[in-house]
């Protein structure tokens, strides 16, 4: 029974996190949702990226716009900072592990498209010197983090805190806002007018 009680705590502590996160972040949700459409409607680019098993989500969401989520429809441009291992090795090597993100932002990066740095702690410098410098070349900038993130969350445009302190339950909740993003973002862009609409045009 004990490990039954562990199970069903796990699974009760994970939903009761995503509920109270969305309860307080639909209207920021929406807003993320129609800035990343309008971005990539408008030529931007994504940037994504992370540590650990934020690196991991990075590539994750990259995946999703690029390839497809639930629509069929042409691949949207979002890049994962992550998984380059020569640029990252080469820019930790010669400089430091905290420019790993920075230093891609401003060679790639352009006034207009989106950053959106994940740390469930708030705190990785290398995830906040990218911020950084990707507000400082004109991008919008997006924090996927926690309520232990305030030093992350001073740096961003948007921020989305997962009420928890647990990594597990802060990382479920940033891929489950990640998925929904996604499939807002296609509907925003792709969705194809029902009859009824047609017949008013």
């Amino acid at each position: 029974m004990e490990i039954d009680n562990k199970i069903r705590k796990a699974f009760e502590d994970s939903i009761r996190v995503k509920e109270q996160f969305f309860r307080e972040n639909i209207p920021l949700i929406k807003e993320v949702a129609e800035l990343i459409a309008k971005t990539l409607n408008e030529g931007g680019k994504i940037f994504i990226f992370g540590n650990g098993g934020s690196a991991t989500d990075a590539s994750h969401i990259a995946a999703e716009f690029v390839n497809r989520f639930k629509r069929e429809r042409p691949g949207l441009p979002a890049i994962s900072l992550n998984t380059d291992m020569a640029v990252l090795t080469a820019i930790a090597n010669d400089y430091d592990y905290s420019e790993v993100f920075a230093k891609q932002i401003k060679a790639l990066g352009q006034s207009g498209d989106i950053a959106i740095g994940i740390s469930t702690s708030g705190a990785s410098r290398n995830v906040i010197k990218a911020v950084e410098a990707a507000r400082k070349r004109g991008l919008k900038t997006i924090a996927f983090t926690s309520t232990k993130g305030e030093k992350l969350i001073s740096k961003v445009d948007h921020a989305f805190s997962v009420p928890s302190e647990e990594t597990p339950r802060i990382q479920e909740t940033h891929i489950t806002l990640a998925h929904i993003l996604c499939e807002l973002v296609e509907d925003i862009l792709f969705e194809i007018p029902t009859t009824k609409k047609k017949l008013k045009q």
